[in-house]
């Protein structure tokens, strides 16, 4: 929960940053962002699963 609570913590604060800066904000589309980090946590699961199978 503290890992959680400290990436919230530390995006807000790059975000704000470069609001100030006036920079474009450094993350892809929200809906593509979730979905491809989804997509990696899925893919290191099943990776997982699939060494654990042929051992």
């Amino acid at each position: 929960m503290k890992e959680i609570i400290l990436s919230l913590v530390a995006g807000l604060a790059v975000g704000i940053l470069f609001k100030f800066l006036k920079l474009p904000l450094p993350a892809p589309p929200v809906l593509a962002g979730v979905l491809g980090i989804v997509g990696v946590y899925l893919g290191g699961l099943a990776g997982e699963w699939i060494l654990n199978y042929f051992k």
